[in-house]
C-alpha cells in the first residue's frame, strides 16, 4: 500500500466509530507499526486533516476535512441540490431514503434520512455500496459506461446474504430490467429483510453519477408499494439531475 493509501486508510478509520481514537488502537486496526502510524498522523496533522487532543492525546478528524468538503461542494453542489429532494421523498414515502455518489472507489452514501418508524432500515454515511448487491448499485450500472458495467459483470460478485446475485447472467438481467423501467429493485441482496428501490442520477452526458434509493423492511412492503416507490424515486432522481444540469434531452444509452 502506498503512503497516500495508508494515510487515507487512517482517515477512514477515524471517521468510523468513536469520535476520538488512541494511537495504539489505530495502529492495531490498520495493521501498521506504531512508528509508521505516528509518522502518518503527524503529516496529516500538519495539513489540518487530523487533530490531537493536547490532554488525552487522542486523535480525531481535523477541520481540514470539512474545508475540503466545502471546497468540493462549492465547485459541484451535489448535496445542496439533492438534499431538498431527498427530504421530500422521505416525507412522501415514510421510509429511509439514501443518496449516493459514484467515485472510483464505488458508490458512496453521502446523505441519509432514516424513517421515523421503529422498524426501519439504517444506512451508514460514507458506506461504499456494492454495485451488484444493492438497488442503488444496479440502478447505477444500468446507466453507466460500458467498461464500468463490464468490469462489475466480470466479477468477483461476493455474497452478503443468501439472496445476493452471484452470477453475471442474472446480474445482467437485473441491469437490463432497471434500464427498461428507469429504476431498479433489490430484495435482501445486501441485508436480509430489506427491500429497496433506486433510480440513477444522471450527469449532463446522460450517464449515472449517483443514485437515490428508498429502503424499507420487507415485511412492511404491500402490493403496489414497489411500483409506487419506484415511480417516486425515479421522479426524485430526475429532479436532482435537473437541479444540477437543467433538463436533460434524454437518457443516453451506454
Amino acid at each position: 500500500m502506498s503512503t497516500v493509501g495508508k494515510a487515507v486508510s487512517l482517515l477512514e478509520m477515524l471517521g468510523r466509530g468513536a469520535p476520538e481514537t488512541a494511537l495504539a488502537d489505530l495502529a492495531r486496526r490498520a495493521g501498521f507499526d506504531k512508528a509508521t502510524t505516528r509518522r502518518l498522523l503527524v503529516s496529516l496533522i500538519e495539513h489540518g486533516l487530523v487533530e490531537q487532543d493536547e490532554t488525552t492525546r487522542l486523535y480525531r478528524l481535523g477541520a481540514g476535512i470539512a474545508r475540503l468538503a466545502l471546497m468540493r461542494e462549492a465547485q459541484f453542489p451535489f448535496l445542496r441540490m439533492a438534499v431538498p429532494v431527498v427530504e421530500q421523498l422521505a416525507a412522501e414515502t415514510g421510509e429511509t431514503v439514501h443518496l449516493s455518489e459514484y467515485s472510483k472507489r464505488g458508490l458512496i452514501s453521502v446523505h441519509v434520512i432514516e424513517s421515523a418508524k421503529a422498524n426501519r432500515v439504517s444506512v451508514q454515511l460514507g458506506e461504499v455500496l456494492p454495485l451488484h448487491a444493492t438497488a442503488s448499485g444496479i440502478a447505477f450500472l444500468a446507466f453507466t459506461e460500458e467498461h464500468v458495467r463490464a468490469g462489475v459483470l466480470a466479477g468477483p460478485l461476493p455474497a452478503f446474504t443468501p439472496y445476493t446475485i452471484g452470477d453475471a447472467e442474472t446480474l445482467a438481467e437485473h441491469i437490463a430490467a432497471a434500464r427498461a423501467r428507469g429504476h431498479s429493485t433489490g430484495s435482501q441482496g445486501y441485508e436480509e429483510g430489506v427491500l429497496s428501490v433506486a433510480a440513477p442520477i444522471l450527469g449532463a452526458n446522460g450517464l449515472a453519477i449517483g443514485a437515490i434509493a428508498v429502503a424499507a423492511p420487507r415485511v412492511r412492503i404491500q402490493k403496489g408499494d414497489i411500483e409506487r416507490h419506484g415511480a417516486s424515486v425515479a421522479a426524485a432522481a430526475r429532479g436532482i439531475s435537473e437541479r444540477l444540469f437543467g433538463r436533460l434531452p434524454g437518457r443516453k444509452r451506454a
